[in-house]
């Protein structure tokens, strides 16, 4: 279906935006990947909006320093500030059980199964 999708986008726009078109065709084979997972857990690859903060209250701790020292005081200030920003995060992913018994599937090798 998705595929079927993608001759449609290709036909009304490739005139328009045969280079990005062109990318999605090329490399529809590592695309397609994320259409071989449950509705939740492609929800969780798409929705961006957790990541988007994260990455900017890293910036906003980096953003006051110009320099660092060294390469080890960045990742020092940046593990300091991942403890702190985790602190806070309080909501919970929707269906969690639900999305974590089908990661333990389709990632069996990861996962230790006293965990879940």
């Amino acid at each position: 279906m998705a595929l079927i999708e993608l001759d449609k986008l290709k036909s009304k726009w490739n005139d328009s935006y045969s280079i990005a078109i062109n990318s999605w065709v090329n490399n529809w084979e590592d695309l397609s990947t994320y259409f071989r997972y449950p509705e939740e857990i492609r929800k969780l690859i798409y929705t961006t909006n957790s990541m988007e903060s994260y990455n900017r209250q890293l910036r906003k701790v980096t953003k006051s320093k110009s320099i660092f020292p060294t390469d080890d005081s960045l990742l020092k200030m940046l593990y300091l500030a991942s403890q702190d920003i985790t602190k806070k995060w309080t909501q919970n992913v929707r269906n969690w059980a639900l999305v974590l018994a089908q990661l333990s599937i389709h990632f069996e090798e990861r996962f230790d199964s006293t965990a879940i």
